[in-house]
């Protein structure tokens, strides 16, 4: 579960910290009120494409970190464990991004690829937007509902 957010010189925004109570969080306002900067500022700590126009413009670096807690068997904990990276009850995803477009990737304050910071994030976060019925004819989410529902996430992972 998502319990906290820090944005720092993401698109518009200089400074944000979010804290998230437990249970459904819905992101609710106007039309141009900042909702899908939260998402892809989200987004990039959790290791999807970055590019220079999440830079606020005039920053050096964008930083974004996200902190999860973890429930007991969760699949992401299986995932840290087989990389070596300490984290039983919490993770810390840690995005930077310069302004020379290159970026990097911690998890737990241990560097990681952004490919695994993909993989990881992928385990801990689900996203949906106004357009996520068309994921319904993916089979590959039909797979992923199975894996779910059938507490496979260990295997699934270890298998990739």
């Amino acid at each position: 579960m998502l319990t906290r957010l820090s944005i720092r010189d993401v698109v518009v925004i200089e400074r944000l910290e979010l804290q998230f109570g437990p249970g459904l969080c819905v992101l609710t306002g106007e039309t141009g009120a900042g909702k899908s900067i939260l998402l892809d500022a989200l987004s990039l700590a959790l290791g999807r494409r970055a590019g220079p126009r999440l830079l606020r413009r005039g920053a050096s670096e964008a930083i974004v970190t996200a902190t999860f807690e973890l429930l007991t068997g969760h699949a992401a904990q299986s995932m840290l464990e087989i990389h070596g990276i300490a984290g039983e009850e919490e993770v810390i995803v840690r995005r930077t991004l310069a302004a020379d477009g290159r970026s990097r990737a911690f998890v737990n304050d241990q560097s990681v690829t952004v490919g695994f910071l993909a993989k990881l994030g992928a385990a801990l976060v689900e996203i949906h937007g106004q357009n996520d019925r068309l994921g319904l004819l993916d089979p590959g989410g039909h797979r992923g509902v199975l894996d779910v529902s059938g507490n496979l996430g260990d295997l699934v992972f270890e298998t990739k």
